[in-house]
């Protein structure tokens, strides 16, 4: 396959660049490096410097090469800042999306792999999460996903285009190589951000909401390792290829971790400094995945464990911090 990543330099994107070409495929990323990093992009992979809410960059890039599948990662994902800046978030995701999609169907490019999010479900009525379950997002961001969901499949009907969409949890980690990683200045997910209070980077772990009705009062999630993720995204892309229809499919392990059965994790190899926080807006109590649609069709499904997840992000983490 010849597969465009969008937003390829980011988190998510350049651990799926590196498993599609341990897959033997052709990639490039198409990227505005507003969050991205351009060393995240192997240096064989071409790099086009773009932003796909100006119809005018995806062209030159899809005019550039026939690509069989384009990939989406160029998202805005941070919800309380979706809170405060709705509008910042519907442009850059919803209006993205549309672009880059009335390119793709003028350039003829007829598949696309698309990465949404558990938020979209919102509070969920139910503590595991089907696709088909009820769908109300409590935040800007996940409203911004769902509305990128539907775009994509009224698109599909009036184009012919094939898409899979993957809604996925909390994702984590980094790459065996640790050449890349979750790499910000201001990290917001819970993993990381318990490994820099255990190394010392950060005074302390902000564990928000401790009245939950959890068993232990802090939120749960499902958390699913960067690389079990950028996996799917590879199966899913062959999926399209090899015929398989429009889907949409939820990505995680189906276990459920608390705020606090993390910290206690992390702390099995570094002490963490910790102190419970108010509520933040827009967080629901529990979000677990049923993935098993996945393993069904894609026969997809998660290897690594929590402490996977932990272990090699400590490893980068460490990595990272000697650089600096």
């Amino acid at each position: 396959m010849n597969v465009l990543v969008v937003g390829g330099a980011g988190y998510i994107g350049s651990h799926t660049v590196y498993e599609l070409l341990r897959a033997g495929n052709q990639v490039s990323v198409m990227d505005n490096l507003s969050t991205g990093e351009r060393f995240f992009v192997p240096k064989q992979v071409p790099l086009y410097i773009g932003d796909i809410r100006k119809k005018e960059d995806v062209l030159k890039v899809l005019d550039d090469q026939k690509f069989d599948v384009v990939m989406h990662f160029a998202a805005k994902l941070i919800v309380p800042e979706s809170v405060k800046k709705p509008l910042d978030y519907y442009h850059n995701n919803v209006e993205g999306v549309r672009t880059l999609l009335e390119a793709m169907v003028e350039k003829n490019v007829k598949n696309i792999v698309f990465s949404s999010t558990a938020a979209v479900y919102g509070e969920p009525t139910e503590s595991v999460v089907k696709e088909d379950s009820f769908k109300e997002p409590i935040n800007p961001y996940g409203e911004s996903k769902l509305a990128c969901e539907k775009l994509i499949h009224w698109t599909a009907q009036a184009h012919d285009l094939n898409y899979v969409i993957f809604r996925y949890f909390n994702v984590a980690g980094a790459d065996s190589s640790l050449e890349i990683g979750l790499k910000k200045q201001q990290l917001t997910h819970l993993i990381p951000v318990t490994i820099e209070a255990a190394l010392g980077l950060r005074k302390e772990l902000v564990i928000f909401g401790d009245d939950y009705e959890t068993k232990d009062g802090t939120n749960i999630r499902d958390y699913i390792h960067v690389t079990d993720l950028a996996i799917a995204h590879v199966v899913g892309a062959k999926y399209l290829m090899d015929g398989g229809k429009s889907d949409i499919f939820n990505l995680g392990s189906a276990k459920g971790y608390s705020n606090l059965e993390v910290a206690n994790t992390v702390s099995k190899f570094l002490p963490v400094p910790f102190r419970f926080g108010p509520r933040r807006e827009g967080d629901p109590a529990i979000l677990i995945a049923d993935a098993s649609k996945a393993k069904r069709v894609l026969g997809w499904q998660t290897f690594l464990t929590l402490e996977d997840i932990i272990t090699s992000d400590l490893a980068y983490r460490e990595k990272i911090s000697k650089e600096r």
